[in-house]
């Protein structure tokens, strides 16, 4: 922990000296307009002072000014609370957290809820206190919710580790960890699957907040999983979806993220049914490494909610006070009031959301286009960055997938849709050729494979993918939602094979590869899933993977997010795990070649 990040019982009487002018301020912000979420009001000529982190006083400060007080004089821009970004993954970014707090604080992001589910699934405990650990020496304020799912099916699929409900008990009790992550397994909730119980009842004892995930349309069962215990959602998509939440006193997350557009739609409760926007609050979810140089962190979500008619003050509200109230942390944040941590944006345009000053604990880290503070390093161990144990280093034959037919056989497709997570079954006839099935590029029919990587057992599931429209060459990533298992697609069993072996020499990430030559790589050294690399480095990296996707004629948006969502067995409709393939609408495994 930062060693300037003082509870309040420490400095309450100091802040309250300050307050009356008998000490002096560390900082005085002077000559703004102040944001209140609380009264909704903008304030004009209000002054802020700060001392040992916090806020002290408020309004004409003067009598606070000493001789060493640090004044800044803001000259009439607005004065906002730092932003909170209520659920997100890290992971995500591509970026350790140290890189993504020094992406997000210059776009006003000055806390974060996340919820380390990916990491998890490969490292368990440890991958989650790492993860944990690092955001805790961080001037961008770091909370994590204890992933509650990992894995996301113990029926399908093999994953690096598991979490159990003693291993969330001892997790919540954790500083800053403030509740249980999203519970994706709502109907193991809504029946009583006594892991699930069992997680949100250790959360509800420890008196901390259970955050939710249902995408479902069944009014009984969102109500069951309400009754239960969760308490809020981030997957509502539809405006309907969204007031039924909020009237049954849901917190409703409103999601805009790389993949995720929801506010258009789902903001409408709040511009055209006019509710209470108390229990409502604006999440990212998920943001690629481009988004947040080219469009921002949650100030675009905030942004954007303007841009659809939300009043500013009403949207600064959504991303501030409304989140630090819903993880019980609004005595320590989400506001400019006295005794709140100094988490404070200056911004000249309410309605752009770009701070010129971004200030936490009572400290100036980005002024106008830099970062002015240093940030401390954090090395993950060796075998956190050596995280993909092979049985053997892979060849062409390991990609070859037998059958006993003479010329043809049919076979089971996953079949991918452009910008969803969703997939469709479809079959499709292939030749034979010497006792193997073959892909047909001409008919957009890929080789797929998908290999264990977290316990070296040498099993490799084979099968064939339609959508992608690869042309030549091969692709990998151990990007592989959510258990992050080797992925490999290509054209051909050689560049297969080169693709996964050069992923594994990397220590994971994400490849194209032609001819046996790298075309090119997104290193992520961190348990396969992060870069240690900076921003630029990162969002360089994956704009070159785009390109040689399309070099190997590949044409749909992204595709490489796409891509690590194929192994995902918890969405319809059909999916490769390292153990076969999934008919998630059957929930069965089931042969790729039909006999």
């Amino acid at each position: 922990m930062q060693s300037n990040r003082k509870k309040l019982y420490e400095v309450s009487q100091q802040l309250s000296k300050v307050a009356r002018g008998i000490e002096k301020a560390d900082l005085v912000i002077k000559n703004g307009t102040l944001v209140n979420v609380f009264s909704g009001e903008l304030l004009e000529n209000m002054d802020v002072a700060v001392s040992q982190g916090r806020i002290a006083y408020i309004g004409n400060a003067d009598h606070t000014i000493g001789k060493q007080t640090k004044v800044i004089d803001v000259n009439h821009k607005y004065i906002t609370p730092g932003l909170l970004d209520g659920h997100m993954h890290v992971e995500s970014t591509m970026l350790s957290v140290t890189e993504f707090a020094k992406a997000a604080l210059p776009k006003g992001t000055t806390g974060i809820f996340m919820d380390p589910h990916e990491i998890a699934n490969v490292f368990g405990v440890e991958g989650v206190r790492l993860m944990h650990e690092e955001g805790q020496q961080l001037p961008l304020k770091v909370f994590t919710t204890f992933p509650s799912c990992v894995p996301a099916t113990t029926d399908f699929e093999d994953a690096g580790a598991s979490l159990g409900v003693e291993d969330i008990k001892a997790g919540l009790q954790w500083e800053n960890v403030a509740g249980l992550g999203e519970v994706m397994n709502f109907p193991g909730v809504v029946f009583g699957d006594p892991l699930m119980i069992g997680e949100i009842e250790e959360t509800i004892k420890a008196n901390k907040t259970v955050t939710g995930h249902f995408p479902a349309d069944d009014s009984h069962m969102l109500q069951a999983y309400i009754a239960a215990g969760v308490t809020s959602d981030h997957e509502t998509v539809t405006r309907e979806q969204g007031l039924e939440k909020v009237r049954l006193g849901m917190h409703l997350m409103i999601r805009e993220g790389s993949a995720w557009h929801d506010v258009k739609e789902v903001i409408k409760v709040v511009t055209e049914d006019k509710v209470n926007t108390d229990n409502i609050s604006l999440v990212t979810d998920d943001v690629y490494p481009q988004t947040l140089i080219e469009q921002g962190h949650l100030n675009h979500v905030v942004r954007r909610a303007i841009e659809e008619g939300v009043d500013p003050v009403t949207a600064i509200q959504m991303a501030t006070i409304n989140v630090a109230r819903y993880f019980k942390l609004d005595q320590d944040l989400g506001a400019i009031a006295p005794g709140k941590y100094a988490d404070i944006l200056i911004i000249e345009d309410l309605h752009k959301v770009e701070p010129v000053i971004v200030i936490t604990d009572g400290e100036v880290v980005f002024d106008n286009g830099n970062l002015v503070k240093q940030f401390p390093t954090f090395t993950y161990p060796d075998h956190v960055r050596n995280s993909i144990n092979l049985k053997s280093e892979l060849t062409p034959k390991d990609f070859l997938l037998k059958s006993n037919a003479e010329e043809t056989t049919d076979v089971n497709v996953i079949k991918i849709i452009e910008n969803s997570a969703r997939t469709e079954k479809m079959t499709s006839s292939l030749q034979v050729v010497d006792g193997v099935i073959q892909p047909d590029v001409e008919k957009d029919i890929l080789q797929l494979a998908c290999i264990e990587r977290h316990h070296a057992t040498g099993q490799i599931s084979l099968g064939f993918a339609h959508g992608f429209q690869l042309k030549k060459g091969a692709v990998a990533s151990t990007v592989a939602h959510d258990s992050h298992n080797l992925l490999v697609m290509g054209t051909n069993p050689e560049d297969m094979a080169f693709a996964a072996n050069e992923l594994a020499k990397m220590g994971g990430g994400m490849i194209v590869v032609e001819n046996q030559k790298v075309l090119a790589k997104v290193s992520m050294r961190i348990a396969g899933l992060m870069s240690d690399q900076p921003l630029e480095t990162v969002v360089k990296e994956v704009q070159q993977l785009e390109q040689a996707w399309k070099e190997i004629g590949c044409p749909i948006h992204a595709p490489f997010m796409t891509f690590s969502l194929i192994a995902l067995p918890v969405i319809p409709e059909i999916r490769i795990s390292n153990r076969g393939i999934v008919d998630v609408t059957e929930f069965k495994l089931i042969e790729t070649e039909i006999k």
